[in-house]
Order: structure tokens, then sequence, then C-alpha cells
């Protein structure tokens, strides 16, 4: 049986949630939200809320990494 790196086998236990911050300006969420981008960059991911998203739509859609913008 395999597990997702730091968590425990113990099923009875719920995964500790930890709030998204926006790799953008900083604001947070206390949970995934479908307004959000997920961007995988150099094997990170990072979020960025939906302010930032529609800022940076076009550079987003070419596929350039959050340094471009």
């Amino acid at each position: 049986m395999t597990s997702l790196p730091g968590g425990s086998d113990d099923a009875d236990s719920a995964p500790e949630r930890q709030p998204l911050v926006c790799a953008g300006c900083g604001a947070t969420s206390d949970g995934p939200k479908p307004t959000w981008t997920c961007s995988v960059e150099n094997g990170e991911r990072r979020y960025f809320c939906d302010a930032c998203s529609r800022q940076n739509l076009r550079a987003i859609e070419g596929r350039l990494d959050s340094a471009w913008w």
C-alpha cells in the first residue's frame, strides 16, 4: 500500500487543509475555488485568484510562466 507524501495510513484522520495563497497578489482561500487557476511551473503548483487570472489571461493561454507576466 502506498500513501501520499506527508500523509498517514490512518483512515480515520482527515487531512489538514492548508489555505490556498495566490502566487500573484497573496489573496487567500480556505479551499479550492472554481474561479482560481492552477499552474504547474518547474514542477511546483501555483494558484492564482480570479482577479490575477483575469488580468493575465492571454499570458496564461500562451502558457507563459508567471515570471513573464
